[in-house]
């Protein structure tokens, strides 16, 4: 029996109805496909019964990417690395549909890392199917004017269109996750705020969202020394709270700021 390793997040879904709904969460007939953190293989098996044209995984655990390779290395291609030392933009030559049972303590860095990684419109993938907890799932949905908006909700949802497919209870896991998890399904938007440099708008959200009980003026003044002429143009109310501009008014913050610094 394989011993889930802490260190790596790791939680392996065992649940068959489960496995099956995220596997019909999009149609992966003839299409090529990218998982993220196998395990052991579980999901991959069930892709493997909706004839892709082809699967590659990618899986930091020695012994499980060795297991993998013993039982369906003539069937995949599999990658023994860690996600976040990968450039998978260069992963494979066709647009791949991602799915992921995401390590829980490193979920939302890959996600970031994918994301301000995205030059201009060239999406190396057609969507993701991605499992987080399910409170860093409501994060990412989440609206502005709302409690969880934020950082993460907005990097995500700049380029992606994004729903919530289901919840699921940590029964489904073994060993067992003392929270719920989410099943999101991401897809690239055509149309979004250019950036010259994506990292100004995490730099931008960031600080902005150090202090999110506090009013916008501190950080808009640590950002842009005070230049009260950036929020007359852009209409804000320095008065508000983070949580109280849209992802609109935070790229066009970035464009301001990508101005000031040359």
């Amino acid at each position: 029996m394989i011993k889930a390793k802490k260190s790596l997040g790791q939680n392996f879904l065992i649940d068959q109805n489960i496995i099956d709904k995220i596997t019909d969460a999009v149609d992966i007939n003839n299409k090529s496909i990218l998982e993220v953190g196998p395990g052991t293989g579980s999901l991959t098996k069930n892709i493997l019964k909706k004839n892709p044209k082809k699967l590659i995984v990618i899986e930091k655990d020695n012994y499980l990417a060795e297991s993998l390779n013993n039982t369906l290395g003539s069937e995949i291609k599999i990658i023994n690395n860690d996600i976040l030392e990968i450039d998978e933009t260069n992963l494979d030559s066709d647009i791949l549909t991602v799915f992921g049972n995401l390590p829980y303590n490193i979920s939302t860095e890959i996600l970031c890392k994918w994301i301000l990684n995205i030059k201009d419109k060239n999406f190396w993938f057609d969507c993701f199917v991605l499992m987080f907890q399910k409170e860093v799932a409501d994060r990412i949905i989440a609206q502005y004017n709302t409690k969880g908006y934020g950082r993460l909700s907005i990097l995500s949802n700049w380029k992606l269109e994004i729903k919530k497919i289901f919840d699921i209870k940590p029964s489904s896991f073994s060993p067992r996750p003392k929270i719920e998890s989410s099943v999101l399904l991401m897809k690239p938007k055509f149309k979004f705020f250019s950036l010259t440099n994506p990292r100004n708008l995490e730099k931008i959200t960031r600080v902005f969202f150090m202090h999110r009980r506090k009013m916008l003026k501190k950080p808009f003044n640590q950002l842009f020394n005070g230049n009260i002429e950036i929020a007359n143009k852009l209409q804000i109310d320095l008065n508000l709270r983070p949580q109280n501009l849209d992802i609109d008014t935070y790229c066009r913050l970035s464009e301001e700021y990508e101005t000031l610094r040359g």
